[in-house]
């Protein structure tokens, strides 16, 4: 019996645990196809070295996490200056909100249990159940990642907080050489899938599509030909907002359960085929 991606081209767009996501693709009888979208994550110690030494001397009302990478990054450059204690005794005495499984995995493991946490892995989650708190005069200080985020940023000000933004990492785009590749073969559908880990990869996929003229065919490519596979609720997101309307995510939002996905999704294919046949 025919592995469920026998033959097929599976793009992985992502730029951690590359080994791990190829080898599932290979136990599938897939050919993973490695074009990272998402540039190299670098370190803002200088300016998270600031920040931190801020919150250490004024303190804070809240404490918000929106990824586990960016607490676990945030930890690292305060165990670098020598502060990680006294800043966990901060982050223990405040009110913390988080964003997403990781990050809440992560503050169980620390034995910080958030008062407010998103119920759908999104901003927009977290923000709607941050509605129900005064945040009048309060200092609110938020971890980010990777990028802005001012919708989140932006709630607590109308809110009428103080809000101090810590970003642990930054993101840079991708190699450019490797983005036309992959639009490429988006367009002449020389790859069957393409598999996205985050809304920053999209963003910069269609970022260097949209510069280089070549968003339209992109997207009618992975609208009729070539399928799109997102890890989670905000990946797929990011992609019907670029016109994306076929998109494929799991249910449980984990790469190995992305490709476990995919899986079913050309084995239906192909008994639907063997039946009209």
């Amino acid at each position: 019996m025919a592995k469920a991606l026998e033959g097929k081209r599976i793009v992985i767009a992502g730029s951690r645990k590359i080994s791990e996501m190829s080898e599932i693709i290979e136990r599938q009888g897939g050919v993973p196809v490695v074009r990272p979208q998402q540039g190299t994550l670098v370190l803002a110690e200088d300016e998270v070295k600031r920040d931190l030494l801020q919150v250490l001397e004024s303190g804070t009302d809240w404490f918000i996490f929106t990824t586990g990478t960016g607490l676990e990054a945030l930890l690292d450059q305060a165990e670098r200056i020598g502060v990680r204690s006294p800043l966990l005794d901060i982050v223990k005495q405040s009110k913390v909100g988080a964003r997403g499984y990781k990050t809440l995995a992560k503050l169980k493991q620390l034995g910080i249990e958030p008062i407010v946490a998103d119920d759908d892995g999104t901003t927009q989650g977290l923000i709607r159940k941050l509605e129900a708190y005064d945040f009048e005069g309060q200092g609110v200080t938020v971890q980010l990642h990777g990028e802005p985020m001012p919708s989140l940023v932006g709630f607590f000000e109308q809110k009428g907080a103080a809000v101090r933004a810590i970003l642990p990492y930054k993101h840079v785009p991708p190699d450019a050489q490797v983005s036309r590749r992959l639009c490429q073969e988006i367009a002449d559908a020389s790859v069957d899938a393409v598999c996205f880990t985050s809304a920053v990869q999209v963003r910069y996929f269609y970022q260097f599509a949209k510069q280089n003229g070549l968003d339209r065919q992109i997207t009618e490519s992975l609208n009729r030909r070539v399928l799109a596979a997102a890890v989670g609720k905000v990946t797929a997101e990011a992609l019907r907002e670029e016109g994306v309307s076929r998109v494929l995510a799991p249910d449980i939002e984990r790469m190995g359960a992305m490709i476990v996905e995919l899986a079913h999704y050309y084995r239906n294919q192909s008994a639907l085929k063997g039946m009209m046949e």
